[in-house]
């Protein structure tokens, strides 16, 4: 088990809220004015966690680069799941069941981003391949916003047979591919879904690709020829949800 800071009122609020046993202790500036920070101090308190108050030097010289908005919070990073823990998620979905595959998105800035899509859109689990993945670091935490609380990441040594249980239990998977001619619109992406996204700059590998049932792209009207991957990400997630019906 490794440590690392949690920097941020999101992704602190999220770490208490959903894992506050792995929480070693929260850190706030010295008598800071912002009500959510103040919240956090509550939360910490009724948990019992140890809280201190540091000054505005400590959290920065902590936090590194990151806003740290008043708090942070030493977390006991967890484990990342492995494939054996796919099978069980997707038996407890259903016919709900609803996947992303990150094929390689090694930028944690678009590794958090494409979380908090996840999250957002209630997806069953994130599954990415072990060796092409920056994994759960503070700036993929950060910038998911407090989805890499909320959704399973399933890291697999081998990216096919992945797929290939999606595939034995009964989901569909669509990779996105600006090469064809079919459109995310005209899919059908009710019932138990998989959506494949390729990594920043060489899309999906061609196991990968060979092992989708259909190919599909976001029609792009506009000069340019992609969307970064998670704005991509959030276009297709929400595209599928609406077809799927969801309330909020």
């Amino acid at each position: 088990m490794s440590e690392s800071w949690i920097v941020g009122i999101n992704p602190v609020e999220a770490a208490l809220t959903n894992d506050p046993d792995r929480v070693r202790k929260v850190l706030v500036e010295q008598k800071s004015k912002n009500e959510r920070v103040n919240e956090i101090v509550s939360m910490a308190r009724k948990l019992g966690l140890v809280l201190e108050q540091v000054s505005k030097e400590q959290l920065e010289k902590l936090g590194g680069e990151a806003r740290h908005q008043g708090v942070i919070a030493l977390y006991q990073t967890p484990p990342l799941r492995d494939e054996t823990h796919l099978l069980p998620l997707l038996e407890a979905a259903g016919a709900n069941a609803f996947v992303l595959v990150l094929d390689g998105v090694t930028d944690p800035h678009n590794l958090g981003a494409c979380l908090r899509s996840a999250a957002a859109a209630n997806v069953t689990a994130v599954i990415v391949p072990k060796d092409r993945a920056v994994g759960i670091t503070p700036t993929v935490r950060r910038a998911s916003a407090g989805g890499a609380d909320r959704v399973p990441l399933i890291a697999v040594t081998n990216l096919a047979r992945a797929l290939g249980i999606l595939k034995d239990a009964g989901v569909w998977i669509t990779g996105l591919a600006g090469d064809t001619d079919k459109s995310i619109y005209d899919l059908d992406l009710k019932g138990p879904t998989a959506l494949v996204m390729g990594s920043e700059g060489d899309g999906m590998r061609r196991l990968t690709r060979e092992n989708c049932d259909f190919l599909a792209k976001i029609p792009m009207p506009g000069d340019m020829e992609s969307l970064n991957v998670s704005v991509a990400t959030g276009v297709v997630l929400f595209e599928a949800l609406r077809q799927r019906g969801a309330k909020r």
